[in-house]
């Protein structure tokens, strides 16, 4: 196994919003860097919880596979909401991401980048 650190960028999912990849492949796995609900010009997602975690989880996608793997091979995420009130609703889309249920830790947190409400991370085997 290489211990070679590879960057990821995909033109289809939001840019990094400061000094970060997207994501680094490294030693047989893909680390995707926090995703928070902005389209691929980096412009905040409207609408509701369900919307812009269903963006969150467009972006992941987006970069798994630039990465040459896929969501059903996330094996860990990450959801850090702004307010546990949401954590029905964000469940309700992340489910239909990944119905293979991977290991996953939810927060609610103080504040997120860009005032969003949620931001989504994973960890995908290649």
């Amino acid at each position: 196994m290489s211990s070679e650190l590879t960057k990821v960028f995909t033109k289809n999912a939001c840019p990094p919003a400061g000094p970060y990849s997207q994501a680094i492949k490294a030693a047989g796995q893909v680390w995707v860097a926090g995703q928070i609900p902005a389209d691929s010009n980096g412009q905040l997602v409207e609408g509701s919880v369900a919307d812009k975690t269903k963006q969150c989880c467009e972006n992941i996608k987006a970069i798994l596979e630039e990465a040459g793997s896929g969501l059903e091979k996330v094996v860990r995420a990450g959801v850090f909401l702004s307010d546990m009130k949401h954590f029905s609703e964000m469940n309700g889309v992340y489910e239909q991401y990944f119905s293979h249920k991977p290991a996953r830790t939810c927060v609610a947190v103080k504040e997120l980048p860009k005032g969003v409400d949620v931001e989504i991370e994973a960890i995908a085997i290649q």
